[in-house]
């Protein structure tokens, strides 16, 4: 029985595992923002403000907003939101940093 069980979890962390890892081309290609730069995208302009993003996309996924990151991708600032509604379904949502438009959701 303990054989079976360990048999199991070995399976299902091998099946998890190529989950956890990223890509190393989409590593290179999207890199977030710290705070302090976070703080100068918005400045400078190249970036709307988190509040602005999140009252357009409340619109389109209505819920909690559960993380936010503000991420350079290729040629662009994108926000990386994690939205948890009602129904539970996590929802990531993708915008783009510079007009707030939602860029896809899955």
């Amino acid at each position: 029985m303990i054989a079976l069980k360990l048999a199991l979890i070995s399976l299902i962390i091998m099946a998890l595992a190529p989950l956890s890892v990223l890509p190393a081309d989409a590593e290179q290609r999207m890199r977030c923002l710290t705070r302090d730069q976070q703080r100068a995208a918005i400045t400078e302009r190249r970036a709307v403000p988190l509040a602005a993003v999140r009252r357009s996309v409340r619109g389109r996924v209505p819920g909690e907003l559960v993380r936010a990151r503000l991420c350079q991708e290729a040629d662009r600032l994108i926000y990386l939101l994690t939205v948890l509604p009602r129904d539970g379904k996590v929802r990531r949502v993708i915008v783009d940093a510079k007009n707030g438009a939602v860029v896809s959701v899955r």
